[in-house]
């Protein structure tokens, strides 16, 4: 069987940047279980994945555009440190932010005496991304899986 459309997949991986810090794995834990072609995974990401089969190992490189975007620098801004109500800030931290419609999360990059930059781009927007991907296992969705939009039982979700 091959991965396509509606089908429930389970894969291994390690995701590193172009100077090889790994920046997630699922190595030690339960293999990451989705359907492909519904959106549950970045776009490279099922693009690679497409066609593969059971015990297939290889490694997908997925650019920016086809990830979590390029960096869009209207993003990052500087608010005042007063902005905080005397909480003590630090970067890295992150806080939600936005409109009562429109809710996001913003990460500290800079603290100084009077102004924090905030960035509102994903921590990943700009990255390459590799994945050293191995396939465990390919089944068909069930029709409650797919009307949900997510994997049921082991390694999906449960009710």
């Amino acid at each position: 069987m091959k991965i396509e459309s509606n089908k429930v997949v389970s894969i291994h991986y390690t995701l590193t940047d172009n100077a090889g810090t790994v920046l997630d794995s699922s190595s030690g834990k339960d293999p990451l279980t989705y359907i492909q072609g519904i959106g549950n995974l970045i776009a490279g990401m099922e693009e690679g994945l497409e066609g593969k089969t059971a015990g297939e190992k290889f490694t997908i490189k997925v650019s920016p555009e086809k990830g979590y975007g390029v960096k869009n620098h209207e993003l990052i801004q500087q608010v005042p440190i007063t902005a905080f109500g005397g909480q003590m800030v630090s970067p890295g931290m992150q806080f939600e932010a936005g409109s009562a419609e429109q809710r996001f999360v913003v990460t500290v990059t800079e603290v100084n005496n009077e102004t924090v930059t905030i960035d509102g781009n994903h921590p990943l927007a700009g990255v390459d991304l590799n994945f050293d991907v191995e396939v465990m296992e390919i089944r068909e969705a069930t029709a409650e899986e797919l009307d949900h939009g997510h994997v049921h039982g082991p390694g999906g979700h449960h009710h």
